[in-house]
Parts: C-alpha cells; structure tokens; sequence
C-alpha cells in the first residue's frame, strides 16, 4: 500500500498549524487533536488509503470538538493532551459501537434480554 507523500503530510500539518491562529480556534486542542488523529491513521495500515484520510479528517474534526467534555469530565486539565485523547479514541469507539449495533438483537434489546 502506498503511503502518504511527505508533500501531502508537510501540506497538512502546515494547514493544522496556521489554522491554530485563527481566531476562536483553540490552538492547542487543535494541535492535540490533529497528533492523536495522525497517531490513529498511521497505526492503521490494514486500512485503504482513502479511508485512512476520511479518518484522519472525522477524528480531527471530533477529537477538537470532545476537547470540552473531556476536560470537564475526565482529570486532564490540558486542552492539547484532551484533544489528543479524544480524537485517537473516538473513531475507536464508534466503530465499535457500530458494531454492536450490527449485532443486535432488536426484538431482545426492547426486552432487555442480552444476546
């Protein structure tokens, strides 16, 4: 599999970190964000190449936006380290509850029977 050019990674995290000064952009959240997504794509390698982009994209994208509940509900105190975490662990997480829910009996959920 081909992997991403280091043109397009440099084009990127340059992206990422001009974004940062805007604004209202929480620099840091932004930065742990896009560090825990890229954490997350690179160790995915049984994962397509666009695919692996669409997840880099949703978990930057979710990580920065569960920065807030995070710090509030969690002892991390530091925005970066926040949207670190929560950006390498959502697609994780959603995958995994998409799963279940595959799975699921419908008929034995409502009765609340497991399996």
């Amino acid at each position: 599999m081909a992997e991403p050019s280091t043109a397009a990674t440099a084009v990127l995290s340059t992206t990422i970190a001009l974004a940062s000064f805007l604004p209202g952009i929480d620099g840091n959240a932004l930065i742990g964000a896009f560090a825990g997504a890229t954490l997350f794509v690179m160790t995915s390698k049984e994962l397509g190449l666009l695919t692996r982009f669409i997840y880099l994209f949703i978990s930057l994208i979710m990580g920065y936006l569960l920065v807030p509940s995070v710090l509030a509900h969690t002892p991390i105190k530091e925005p970066a380290l926040a949207g670190f975490v929560a950006s390498l662990f959502c697609i994780t997480i959603a995958l995994k509850g998409m799963q279940q829910i595959e799975n699921a009996n419908l008929i034995n959920i409502l009765r609340g029977k497991s399996k």
